[in-house]
Parts: structure tokens; C-alpha cells; sequence
């Protein structure tokens, strides 16, 4: 596992904003949209109510701690998907991204 920067929207509004600036969030998630859309930055979807925006565009997986609300990136070899379930005529796989969540335990 290796630590990456994923920030959410939210996140980088404030950063962007911290100094004084007057960016709006619509101006965040628009440029957020349009870097992923070109592949600069890839959304992750580890938590219904938030986002990630993930600067790693190479093939890799996730963990996502839901205790702590941090996202951690797993080298892609470290994760076999043994198999798929067959795709619909006329479409092509894209990829496959694992997100395993995991929340502390109890005592």
C-alpha cells in the first residue's frame, strides 16, 4: 500500500479558498469534472456521501477506512479478480476498480 492524496470537492474548496480567494464550488467541481473527464485525475466512490479525487491515474485499488474517512492506494498486483461476469453484447471492459472498506474494531 502506498499513501496518495485523495482530497474530496469539499476538501479542495476550502484549500482553494483558505487564502482569502473567492473560487466557487461550482468552479471546483466543474474543473474537478473536466480533469477527470481528460484522465488527469480519477473519482473514487468509496463513500455514498463523498467523492475522491485521486491524482494516481495508473491501474490501482483502494482502502477505504470508514472510521477515519481515509483512502489508501493498493498496488493493483496485490488484488486478483479471478473472474467477470459476462458484459453485455457491444460492450468492452474499461476496468475494474476494488474498493475493500474496512472500519476499526471494537476493543
Amino acid at each position: 500500500m502506498t499513501r496518495c492524496c485523495h482530497l474530496s470537492a469539499e476538501d479542495i474548496f476550502k484549500i482553494v479558498n483558505s487564502e482569502d480567494r473567492q473560487v466557487s464550488k461550482a468552479t471546483v467541481y466543474n474543473t474537478l469534472g473536466l480533469l477527470s473527464e481528460k484522465g488527469v485525475i480519477r473519482q473514487v466512490i468509496a463513500d455514498p456521501a463523498r467523492v475522491f479525487y485521486d491524482p494516481n491515474t495508473a491501474p490501482h485499488h483502494h482502502i477505504f477506512d470508514e472510521s477515519t474517512g481515509e483512502l489508501v492506494d493498493v498496488d493493483a498486483s496485490d488484488v486478483q479478480v479471478s473472474s467477470l461476469p459476462q458484459l453485455p453484447e457491444s460492450m468492452t471492459l474499461q476496468g475494474v476498480d476494488v474498493v475493500i472498506r474496512v472500519r476499526r474494531s471494537a476493543g
